[in-house]
């Protein structure tokens, strides 16, 4: 069974939008609180804490999630599986499932900028990446780019799961091992985007022409 996209999906969104501000509240109690108390951050520190604490468990659980996904739609192998088929793209339930919680997650962030009361300074960036991530979501979503906003998701996810480990390891003061693991990032960083770049490029210069 597959299924397509439609307006009843703004209500699965809206749901998991709600699902999405609990378990953050959940990880934060339990597990970014206690480990925070224990390294006696400062004020400024604690806020960029947490929020690379969040996006850290959230890449992962997305990398691991989209990668199952790109395997079992067999995409991994076979660029041309990309466009083919275009406009006409219909997806598996979990395929259908990874953007809806895609858009729920990145729409939870604007009441979480309320209840982490997170100062005003810091809140034009936390609401421009989240927005920028949901529009684009949202758009290759409706225009049925799904399978080339998977890929590109997965890619970036990966380099951005390593810059916040990098990120958590220097608040817990290991400036060698996080100097090393920022190094990692600088390189995969430029070689998920040359990724990106060529997939794109692929898609919408040569397959879809």
């Amino acid at each position: 069974m597959t299924y397509t996209t439609g307006f009843k999906d703004l209500c699965a969104v809206f749901f998991y939008t709600l699902i999405g501000v609990v378990v953050h509240a959940v990880i934060q109690e339990y597990i970014l609180d206690k480990i925070k108390t224990k390294l006696h951050l400062s004020k400024v520190k604690q806020s960029k804490f947490n929020e690379s604490g969040q996006l850290l468990l959230f890449y992962i659980v997305a990398v691991l999630w989209g990668g199952d996904v790109i395997f079992r739609e067999g995409l991994l192998l076979n660029v041309s599986a990309l466009w083919r088929d275009y406009p006409n793209i219909a997806m598996t339930f979990m395929f259908k499932f990874f953007f809806i919680v895609q858009m729920a997650y990145w729409l939870h962030c604007y009441p979480e900028l309320y209840f982490q009361k997170v100062k005003r300074e810091d809140m034009p960036a936390r609401i421009t990446y989240a927005t920028i991530y949901l529009v684009s979501i949202a758009a290759a979503y409706v225009m049925n780019f799904t399978r080339l906003a998977l890929c590109l998701l997965v890619l970036h996810y990966a380099a951005e799961t390593v810059f916040h480990v990098a990120r958590l390891i220097h608040f817990a003061d290991k400036p060698f091992v996080a100097a090393k693991a920022f190094s990692v990032w600088n390189i995969l960083f430029v070689v998920t985007r040359l990724a990106s770049l060529i997939l794109s490029v692929s898609t919408f210069w040569f397959g879809l022409a």
